[in-house]
């Protein structure tokens, strides 16, 4: 297990149409922790996802990665150190059998031969896919749920120190739900979950943090800004279902 923090410096970032997305962004993750992202739409969660395994490199500011800095001649390490799930499972997914899913990222990092079927092995039997019976499918046959699990045991047998995830729990059933849950709690790596999911987000984490027009705006105990209906109100965010009023109560039936 890795005892470095990711540190990341007064980052932003401004895409060519004149957007700037990210304004000043400076947070510490530490080794191990769980920490929500969230914001409404456009808010800068998905751009600052990009930035921790380099697919964006800062523009202004700096991002540190196991102690190295976001720069091309360290990718190579950094996203060996930090694995990303995508929103939609069928943007990682793209092989011709699940097998071949998951060992795609190892045999790019010259794993081969009993190595290579022991990182795919445990990879799949951690998100609870059988090999033998999921190794040879295809992904365009499986349920919204199962795709995310290979996506998942695709990067997890890359061996990263750290899980970026864009909104996990999309798309999802409510079993396929509670199982990923219990899937994330089980993972004693970094994590960072980007998130609309306010639900999951309390369950999980104990840290959030809320992006506003590209810039942090909230940094502290999810319990406290998900009982904060205003705070969330200002930042177009609603509060979690199980801080809400139930739908129907006894007495609104009489």
């Amino acid at each position: 297990m890795h005892h470095n923090p990711i540190e990341i410096y007064n980052l932003s970032y401004c895409y060519p149409d004149g957007n700037r997305a990210l304004n000043g962004i400076t947070i510490s993750i530490g080794a191990t922790e769980r920490v929500a992202l969230v914001g409404a739409n456009g808010s800068g969660k998905s751009t600052l996802l990009m930035h921790f395994n380099g697919l964006i490199t800062p523009q202004v500011g700096q991002v540190i990665v196991g102690e190295l800095p976001v720069e091309p001649q360290y990718l190579k390490q950094i996203r060996n150190f930090v694995g990303i799930v995508f929103q939609n499972p069928d943007d990682q997914l793209f092989m011709p059998t699940v097998w071949e899913d998951v060992t795609f990222g190892p045999l790019n990092q010259e794993i081969h031969g009993q190595e290579l079927i022991d990182r795919a092995t445990t990879a799949m039997n951690c998100v609870g896919l059988d090999p033998e019976l999921f190794g040879s499918r295809s992904a365009n046959g499986l349920s919204g749920g199962e795709k995310k699990r290979v996506a998942i045991a695709g990067v997890l047998a890359m061996q990263p120190q750290v899980l970026v995830l864009d909104e996990p729990s999309a798309q999802l059933d409510p079993r396929s739900r509670r199982q990923l849950i219990e899937l994330l709690d089980s993972l004693p790596l970094t994590q960072l979950i980007a998130t609309h999911d306010l639900d999951l987000a309390l369950e999980l984490c104990k840290r959030t943090i809320v992006l506003s027009k590209g810039r942090v705006v909230y940094d502290g105990s999810t319990e406290k800004v998900m009982s904060d209906p205003d705070l969330l109100a200002q930042h177009a965010l609603e509060p979690p279902l199980s801080y809400s009023r139930p739908y129907c109560q006894l007495e609104d039936l009489k």
